[in-house]
């Protein structure tokens, strides 16, 4: 495991600032997590309380100490809101994999801005945690997300049948990856 994952890597691409979500940030974290409209395909409820949003830093921060995942809060350069995350969960060191994934405040969907911060993470991943393979779980019917992972070369690799069980019913999802040789093409 790469030394480069001690300290948190903050990233930047020509529109954004990719940084540790801090438990200031709690306010613009419960924005977007109790918008029913953004968690509709997320897999979990719509927070309720900002309490829930300090409680989830505290698990981001847990998984990056544990070596498990890196989440980085999405802010525009002009401004330090944080408006989405991005990130790796559930990595695997000894298989060089990763899964991906995001989630954006609908104030800024249809900007490219998810597109532009997991390109980043992506290239973070490859240069400097050796990561071969990204994967990401996709609901079918969120068809915007799978362009923005389609856009970024992943390939659909099929359906997960009845993979995650969320408000009373099993769903499906679609897997998509990319290699580290698709993105070195």
């Amino acid at each position: 495991m790469s030394n480069k994952f001690d300290r948190f890597p903050v990233l930047e691409t020509n529109r954004l600032i990719l940084r540790k979500i801090e438990q200031d940030d709690a306010h613009d974290i419960f924005e977007y997590l109790s918008d029913k409209e953004v968690m509709k395909h997320y897999g979990t409820e719509p927070f309720q309380t900002v309490d829930e949003a300090y409680k989830t830093i505290s698990k981001y921060e847990a998984v990056f100490a544990e070596k498990r995942g890196i989440r980085w809060g999405i802010t525009l350069k002009e401004e330090d809101k944080v408006i989405g995350s991005c990130f790796f969960y559930d990595m695997n060191w000894d298989h060089y994999r990763t899964d991906l994934g995001y989630i954006l405040n609908k104030d800024y969907w249809k900007r490219g801005i998810a597109q532009e911060a997991v390109k980043a993470i992506i290239q973070y991943g490859i240069e400097n945690l050796n990561i071969n393979r990204f994967q990401s779980v996709i609901d079918p019917p969120n068809v915007p997300s799978q362009k923005v992972v389609e856009r970024l070369g992943f390939q659909r690799e099929g359906l997960l049948r009845s993979y995650e069980y969320f408000s009373g019913k099993f769903d499906d999802l679609y897997m998509y990856s990319l290699l580290k040789s698709d993105v070195e093409k």
